[in-house]
């Protein structure tokens, strides 16, 4: 597998292609070109990074490129203080690379990897992803109450997703959620409060993570990610690339014994949990909304209106005698529809969520290749 440090060129098609055309007609935005029976190659201008060309080619003539060579490198550095986080999706995936059951949670034993790896420190996302919800769900209040201009409000957690504003809806943008992803939102925290409490100079603290996303590597090299003064997220490797440095440290990851989480920053609720989910975002900013709103307790945790699989999902949700339209969209090739609606004036939303990704981060390009659902 090709290995990079910095560069835009997340994904790649390699000579292995046979031109089938399955990859263009599973783009979302037709970035892949070439004729039928030759091999075809990717518009890097155009291309989301979200890698479901990848997972769904038959050939596996398609590559996500590596940074597990800058990540290997500092693991070997004495002079580096390493910290990890981990998406929730990757817990219920990384198990299939081992042989197990798709869906078994692996979680300990992924936490306990991570350490015999060699990471000072391995943290979950979903602490991050905490936070993104606190921020999303007062920013969708203070919209609600204060900025009606700004309605809807538009999640802005998948990184394809955003690209694919930018590109196509640059008009949208001010109606985005302020909010960093979850994991943009941990790298800063890691190189700021983080190499506080643990007494580590920000400057040779190295912050990798743990996606089921291939759009999350171009999305930690965006120039803005840097608030906290350095590159928040230096790396990013995918569910299938820490399988493949657990299996390369001949480790025995099935009868690895259960480790958690640090906690300097790891405490998380069940609301952190669902991001992975399609709907998840949606469900997490709406409880917390409704005890914002309220300043009590919800008496039920779930918004189930709001979940499913389907590509558009529509509900209105009573918080506190305040109607909520919201929309939950899955899959790049159905948020045309949705836009649409909205720019003209027909869909009257408040929120909006959107995943690059069929079924959200599950899905992702990072994770797990189904040969047996090609």
């Amino acid at each position: 597998m090709p290995t990079v440090v910095d560069s835009k060129e997340i994904i790649h098609i390699t000579s292995k292609c046979k031109g089938c055309d399955h990859c263009r007609k599973i783009c979302p935005v037709q970035a892949i070109e070439g004729k039928l029976g030759e091999r075809h190659k990717i518009n890097q201008d155009t291309c989301l990074r979200c890698g479901q060309c990848l997972i769904n080619c038959p050939f596996e003539a398609i590559e996500d490129l590596s940074m597990t060579g800058k990540i290997k490198k500092a693991l070997k550095d004495p002079k580096v203080f390493t910290v990890t986080q981990v998406a929730p999706a990757v817990r219920v995936a990384l198990g299939e690379e081992f042989g197990l059951e798709p869906g078994s949670n692996v979680k300990g034993k992924m936490f306990t990897a991570l350490r015999k790896l060699g990471f000072d420190k391995v943290y979950d996302t979903e602490f991050a992803a905490d936070l993104t919800i606190m921020e999303e769900g007062n920013e969708l209040i203070e919209r609600i109450t204060h900025a009606k201009d700004k309605l809807p409000m538009f999640t802005s957690c998948c990184p394809a997703w955003i690209k694919y504003a930018e590109d196509h809806y640059p008009s949208l943008l001010k109606y985005l959620s302020t909010s960093k992803s979850p994991m943009q939102m941990f790298g800063a925290i890691a190189k700021t409060y983080g190499a506080e409490k643990l007494n580590v100079d920000p400057s040779t603290m190295f912050s990798a993570a743990v996606m089921p996303c291939t759009a999350k590597k171009y999305e930690c090299q965006r120039e803005e990610m840097t608030a906290s003064g350095y590159q928040d997220v230096d790396a990013v490797f995918t569910t299938r690339e820490l399988a493949q440095m657990i299996k390369e440290a001949g480790i025995d990851f099935l009868n690895l014994p259960d480790g958690k989480a640090d906690r300097l920053i790891g405490t998380s609720t069940g609301a952190a949990t669902i991001f992975g989910v399609t709907g998840g975002v949606m469900e997490a900013a709406l409880r917390t909304a409704y005890e914002v709103i309220t300043g009590k307790t919800l008496p039920k945790l779930e918004f189930k209106q709001v979940r499913g699989f389907a590509g558009i999902r529509e509900a209105t949700v009573d918080i506190a005698g305040m109607q909520l339209n919201v929309a939950i969209v899955t899959g790049s090739k159905n948020v045309d529809k949705v836009v649409n609606g909205v720019m003209t004036g027909r869909n009257k939303y408040h929120f909006v969520e959107v995943m690059n990704c069929s079924g959200g981060c599950i899905n992702g390009g990072g994770q797990p290749i189904r040969h047996d659902y090609l």
